[in-house]
This record gives structure tokens, sequence and C-alpha cells, in this order.
């Protein structure tokens, strides 16, 4: 019975690749990966003679993973990489391990660098109990919803984004989140022009109005524990965001998410206004 190894690569600096995944990609008779020629690239750093190389990626990772179950029942080994970082975290891997161990074989793991866990011990917020989201929704209702989910969120908020996004992706945290909340930014992380910028929300947005290269970490700091706001606390709230040219839909999601209140009482206490 083959077995599947999970190896870390680096995210950014090549020495960062450990020897034991050297060790490891050497030992597989086949490797997973994104993309077959990043993969080689790496390879052929570590010096490892490139074995049958194998594509798995956000689109075909289902059909992908009956194969390398396959590979498996005929007793070949097989480790799996992405193109940066640990396989599984936003990145392909989830199903394949699922599937591989439904059919009964083994999984191991050679850990390696992780965006996350760099971003968040530099970031200089509390570490000790986080949530890691991934990337957001990209528009619509499920994005609102996970932000006004994540405003009230008493650990730290750890997220990934692209830089194209950025800038949207900050001022919607600053509007929901509140333009105060601390924030820490890595970008660039082990690589030679890395970033780990701290501030406020409110100056996030102006700095990321600038170009920005690089995948991105944001690190947020929890929500702290409030009393809950009264009535003529939302309303008074509601009122300035409409003033200030909000529509209620806006001004709902923006005040909910600030005062910690449900949008549905939100909602009820915005078509009392006058």
């Amino acid at each position: 019975m083959g077995s599947l190894v999970l190896v870390g690569t680096p995210i950014g600096n090549l020495g960062d690749l450990s020897p034991r995944a050297v060790e490891a990609l050497k030992a597989a008779d086949a490797i997973a990966c994104e993309d077959t020629r990043r993969t080689g690239r790496l390879l052929q750093h570590a010096g490892v003679e490139s074995p049958r190389l194998l594509v798995v990626n956000d689109q075909n990772e289902v059909d992908a993973a009956e194969g390398l179950v396959r590979l498996l029942d005929a007793g070949h080994d097989v480790a799996l990489v992405t193109d940066a970082g640990m396989p599984g975290i936003s990145d392909p891997g989830e199903r394949v391990v699922a599937a591989v161990l439904a059919a009964g074989h083994d999984v191991t793991v050679v850990p390696g660098p992780t965006a996350v866990s760099s971003a968040l011990v530099a970031s200089g917020l509390p570490t000790a109990r986080y949530v890691f989201e991934g990337f957001l929704p990209r528009k619509g209702t499920a994005r609102t919803e996970r932000l006004l989910e994540l405003a009230t969120e008493q650990r730290t908020v750890v997220m990934y984004e692209a830089p194209h996004r950025a800038e949207r992706t900050l001022n919607d945290l600053s509007n929901i989140f509140g333009p105060e909340r601390r924030v820490a930014v890595g970008r660039e992380l082990t690589k030679l022009h890395e970033q780990v910028w701290r501030g406020t929300l409110a100056d996030a947005v102006e700095w990321a109005s600038a170009t920005i290269k690089g995948e991105l970490v944001f690190v947020i700091a929890g929500a702290r524990a409030a009393d809950p706001a009264t009535d003529d606390e939302v309303m008074t709230e509601l009122r300035t965001a409409i003033a200030g040219g909000e529509s209620k839909r806006d001004a709902v999601a923006a005040v909910a998410g600030r005062l910690g209140v449900g949008k549905n009482r939100a909602y009820d206490l915005v078509n009392r206004l006058d």
C-alpha cells in the first residue's frame, strides 16, 4: 500500500525548503503539484531528479484525487506540494487527503512555511487565539455576511488577499469593523522586499491606495467585548451613516458590524427612523 506525504514548500525564500522535505521529494514515486513548471524549478534547485509530475489544482482536484488513490493502491508513494506553503491551506489538498484516507491509505506531513503563521507572529497582535479565514467571498450577500460575522469575533483574524483587491477589502473592513481597528499587513513574506505594515484600518486604506505587489496577509485585531448597544445608540449611528451618504442597506451592514448587533435588529431600527 502506498502512502501520501504532504510536503510544505517555501512561500518565497527557497532557503526555507527543509532537508526532510528534500528527502521526501526524492523518495516519492510521483509528485502531485499545482504547476509542473514551478515545481520543476523547485526540484532542480533542490537537486531532486524529477519523477512523474501530476497536476492537482483547484479545477481538477476531485478527479485528480481518484487518480492518486489508484497510484497508492498500486503501491506507489506520492508527495503532494502546492506552489507555496502547506497543501490544503487555501490551496489544493483538502479533498485529496479526504479521498486518500477514505481509501485506507496513510497520510503524513512534512511541515513547512505558511504565510498564516509568519504574518501572525510578526503582526504584534495577540497570537494565543486566532481564526484563519482564507480568502473572503468576492462579492454579494456572502461577502457582507462573512464580514458582519467577523466584525464581532474577539480572536485575532487572519485572511489572505490578492494585491488588486486589497484597497477594496480594506475599505470594507474599515466600514464594518470600524476605522480604528488595528491591522497588520504582511507583503512579500520571506522575500527580498518583505514588509509588515502596522496601523489602523483607516490608515491601511490610504496605504493600499498606492500600487501593491505580491500576495497579502491581513492580521486584524479581535473585537473588544462590549456592553450591548441600546436602540437609541444604534439609531444614532444609523442616522449618522445615512446622513453621510450611505444607503439604508449599507448603513445597516456597517453599523451592525461596528456595534455588534444583529442585522435584523438594525433593519428594524432603520425603518423607525424619521
